[in-house]
């Protein structure tokens, strides 16, 4: 463009750019190219001082361009921006050269060749610049609603958050009762609260709240639309039984003839084919299990619903499919255990007294199948030496090279409670000890005072004796440097690491997310949007983002709701403008794009042309690429702009 005058700030960002880069040479090197006004160098540009000398060279040098040399655009492009249009200048009319990640972070050791590479990308970046055009950002309206998927303790807290400051919160769950994990552990560590008397309060507040319709036994089907407004289909399960009418009386239940695994119990204890998750359930109404009941009439069995006073039992209870919109979602999927039956050398699955910490958690509740007694599996007698092992199935190579987090500190915490409850002798093999959080370390050393053996090194192998179930646990004390071996030990205790559920895998489908290698929902940035989703208005809280503990959980919860009620609140929002834009003249209509925009954000339209929606589009210009009649443009990013950033390079280096 002839007319472009165009301003470059080089940033020294401390020493961490120039301390590398010659800082004089880049100055020089593009003082005099085409279009450019002025050349400026500054410590820190991002500083107020460093925008305020961006406003004053834009005033007094007429610019209409800007190019930042500096650090990665993920950083400071917003500020940038901010500080054009305080000027009043359009936002979309600045580049941004990254010589921080992209050269002296990682040329440090050739300062020379550093110089050179930053002097090839300042000159790129100068010459799109010139081509650079002002763009509008269009606005959207935003539904004053949340979706919260997943109920245990994050979903609770953020759907808690989002309905007292008087947002519209939808809160499903895949499971018959709200709670999540937290309402199935015992204990909290490091102060070894009860659980329950901090969660249910939560649960019951959530259960009726005026603000917050809470849908069970549900999962999320089909999500469509785009930030402020998404169409969500959600597919709701029989219960066979109307929450409304149910009184929880039990009735049913007592007369029930079926006894099946109890999931809740970590299937140490039996249900009946009709029954209530927990006590403290909600909502607490029971639910029929189709899979196991014995018939749905008087002629095979039928008889819950002749003791059922309030006939709140509906054999005919069918799928539900309920449509809400909303205008931001937060995921909340929480976490599995990791199935220790993958590590083939620990027996578990195969030797009785071998179990995994969730199994631990609920003998140790006084309400749990057995009464808060931890016993072997194979007899029910509280065994005299317990063993834990660490790390079964996390800093694994073979099965998840991530650390869970809070095996370490639950392990401690169940030993501490077993000590002190009994006389049996508890010995932890540990890796390395992680108590990282408030309190966690003098937790640690007062367990280890109160007399559990803690034993660094691997356990190589489980044996079983046949007649007494009794095992010998082999491995190493890595600290004396020799083998060990515990005989005669009754319960071996596996510390299972955790895992991203299916639900998880199947909600990132439906929402379009993306995913870590560790199978957890990927956020926007770890330091700097750790509760963000690439999806602009979705959001991600707790363990569907990672490992971490109750607190940490919390806190996330609370930071995603923020996010949400900080977009809702505004009632509006502006998208930016780096959507794909069709040239209708020239689109055939052959649906290539369609089929491989990854956001779903391209339909025909009435005339059978390609359509670009602008709150879906991200502008990753996939459709650019393969329109064959050259049909689909991207907005900042033009065929042309980057054709005369590679025609610079070209120019210098004319040996490539």
């Amino acid at each position: 463009m002839p007319d472009r005058r165009i301003g470059v700030f080089l940033c020294h960002c401390g020493s961490n750019i120039a301390g590398v880069i010659d800082m004089q040479k880049l100055s020089d090197a593009v003082r005099d190219l085409p279009n450019v006004e002025f050349v400026s160098d500054y410590k820190y540009v991002c500083s107020k001082p460093g925008q305020q000398t961006i406003k004053d060279s834009i005033k007094k040098h007429k610019l209409n361009g800007i190019v930042i040399a500096s650090c990665s655009p993920r950083m400071h492009e917003p500020t940038f921006r901010q500080t054009l249009r305080e000027i009043g200048l359009n936002p979309f009319l600045l580049e941004i050269a990254n010589i921080r990640e992209h050269v002296s972070w990682i040329h440090a050791d050739d300062p020379i060749a550093a110089t050179e590479k930053a002097t090839d990308l300042l000159r790129m970046a100068i010459a799109r610049a010139r081509l650079l055009e002002p763009l509008i950002e269009p606005e959207v309206s935003i539904e004053r609603s949340t979706l919260v998927i997943g109920g245990g303790i994050a979903g609770i807290s953020a759907a808690l958050d989002l309905a007292n400051a008087g947002f519209k919160v939808y809160l499903i769950e895949k499971e018959p009762s709200i709670g999540g994990m937290m309402s199935r552990w015992d204990k909290t560590f490091p102060t070894l609260d009860c659980s329950s008397c901090i969660l249910t309060p939560r649960m019951a507040e959530a259960g009726n709240h005026e603000n917050i319709t809470l849908l069970t036994m549900a999962e999320v089907k089909e999500v469509d639309g785009f930030v402020g407004n998404f169409k969500v289909k959600i597919r709701q399960k029989p219960r066979y039984v109307d929450i409304e009418k149910c009184t929880s009386c039990g009735d049913c239940s007592d007369i029930c003839p079926v006894d099946v695994p109890a999931e809740f119990e970590a299937n140490l204890s039996y249900r009946k084919a009709i029954y209530i998750p927990f006590a403290q359930a909600v909502p607490s109404a029971y639910i029929l299990d189709m899979e196991n009941c014995l018939g749905v009439d008087a002629v095979r069995c039928g008889k819950c619903t002749t003791v059922c006073e309030a006939q709140a039992i509906n054999y005919d209870d069918h799928d539900k499919i309920i449509e809400i919109k909303v205008g931001t979602i937060i995921v909340a999927t929480g976490f599995a255990l990791f199935d220790a039956a993958e590590k083939l050398e620990y027996g578990y699955g195969v030797y009785p007294n071998v179990v995994n910490l969730g199994e631990i958690e609920r003998m140790l509740n006084s309400a749990g199948p057995t009464q808060g007694h931890v016993v072997r599996p194979s007899d029910l007698k509280e065994p005299d030496k317990i063993v834990y092992i660490q790390c079964v199935g996390s800093r694994d190579e073979l099965t998840n090279k991530y650390c869970s987090r809070i095996c370490c500190m639950t392990a401690i915490k169940q030993a501490r409670m077993i000590v002190d409850k009994t006389d049996a002798k508890v010995y932890i093999f540990y890796i390395d000890l992680r108590t990282f959080g408030k309190g966690y370390e003098e937790f640690y050393e007062s367990t280890a005072e109160a007399g559990v053996t803690f034993i660094r090194g691997r356990v190589g192998e489980i044996i079983q004796d046949d007649e007494t179930n009794t095992l010998t646990v082999r491995g190493e004390d890595t600290l004396l440097g020799k083998p060990i071996q515990l005989d005669d030990v009754g319960l071996v205790v596996l510390s299972t690491g955790v895992v991203a559920p299916e639900s998880t895998k199947k909600v990132a489908k439906a929402l379009n997310l993306s995913l870590s290698p560790d199978g957890f929902l990927l956020e926007a940035h770890p330091k700097l949007r750790p509760v963000d989703s690439f999806n602009d208005g979705i959001f991600v809280a707790g363990m569907a983002q990672g490992p971490k503990d109750i607190p940490d959980t919390v806190a996330q919860a609370k930071a995603a709701a923020a996010g949400a009620m900080a977009l809702m609140g505004r009632g509006k929002i502006s998208i930016e403008p780096y959507y794909s834009v069709v040239d209708e003249e020239k689109c055939a209509g052959c649906q290539v794009c369609i089929s491989v925009c990854p956001y779903n954000a391209i339909a025909l339209n009435e005339r059978g042309r390609a359509e670009v929606n602008p709150a879906l589009c991200k502008g990753c210009g996939t459709c650019t690429s393969t329109c064959a009649s050259s049909a689909i443009s991207s907005q900042h990013y033009t065929d042309g702009q980057i054709a005369a950033m590679i025609k610079e390079y070209l120019s210098v280096h004319k040996e490539v």
